[in-house]
């Protein structure tokens, strides 16, 4: 069994102090089942982290991102994430959900509540421990002093 960390792209995606964010899919066995979390996937091999993110996005919400910016790296024992960020520059209905349960624009309450309701799943639901971790830390540098 290959013990290595699997190495994921994922973005932050804001628009007006909200953050794009994806309910996951509620199937036991996949990372953060039911959770909110950010919007990426797999980095394919031969794939930089940039063409990955930019290729899981097109792929889950249909947008073509112009261009990101990296904002850092976050791992653990069984995940390698590397984070872009990037505005969002089209309405949420402008998006077509290809993969998860739901998607929706999280205020900076929610993320730091570390939950936020859920039309499709007709719930609260949480965000995922790291991904809350990844999006308190962008919230921090990037506040204007």
């Amino acid at each position: 069994m290959n013990n290595e960390p699997v190495h994921v792209a994922i973005a932050i995606l804001y628009q007006q102090n909200k953050f794009l964010m994806q309910l996951r899919d509620n199937i036991p066995g996949i990372l953060y089942p039911g959770y909110w979390a950010l919007f990426g996937g797999h980095i394919e091999p031969g794939e930089t982290p940039e063409v990955a993110v930019k290729r899981e996005i097109l792929e889950e919400i249909g947008y073509n991102l112009p261009s990101v910016v990296e904002f850092g790296c976050y791992t653990d024992e069984r995940v390698v994430r590397h984070v872009f960020h990037a505005p969002l520059s089209v309405e949420l209905n402008q998006l077509v959900l290809n993969e998860g349960w739901d998607m929706g624009l999280l205020t900076l309450e929610n993320i730091y509540q570390g939950s936020c309701y859920s039309q499709n799943a007709g719930e609260v639901r949480p965000l995922g421990n790291m991904h809350q971790k990844i999006m308190l830390d962008f919230i921090r540098t990037n506040q204007q002093t």
